[in-house]
């Protein structure tokens, strides 16, 4: 399912969520203006390595973020492995990848980093000025 937060459009695996496309979209557009913190969705996980990393993205509270080495240590497995998994997400917002990011930087986003901006800047969270290298 397509569907569009702060304007660009996102992909979500509406496979995974036991719920209408429509109470999905509901809910995003409740985050979107503010009114949802946190989704009342039933997620079905993979039942792998990204559904492992899923779980911990979806422990990060509204407003707050963690580095990919942040959550490594409990995945017993290096930082690269658990941005890679951040990427493979089939459904971000709801599952806040957003949230993770790099020691220095934003990392990366499916959606861009644009959006991965937006969403940050909207939960309250100062996001620094990107580096030129």
């Amino acid at each position: 399912m397509r569907s569009h937060v702060f304007d660009p459009g996102i992909e979500i695996d509406d496979s995974r969520i036991d719920a209408s496309s429509e109470t999905i979209r509901g809910q995003l557009r409740e985050y979107e203006d503010g009114a949802r913190e946190t989704f009342a969705l039933e997620i079905e996980y993979p039942d792998d390595f990204t559904g492992a990393v899923m779980r911990s993205i979806a422990a990060i509270p509204f407003g707050e973020t963690r580095t990919y080495g942040d959550l490594a240590p409990d995945l017993e497995t290096a930082p690269i492995a658990v941005g890679q998994a951040c990427g493979r997400n089939p459904i971000p917002v709801v599952v806040p990848c957003h949230r993770v990011v790099g020691h220095d930087s934003l990392g990366g986003y499916g959606g861009g980093l644009e959006l991965k901006r937006r969403l940050l800047e909207h939960e309250g969270i100062a996001v620094p000025e990107a580096k030129h290298r």
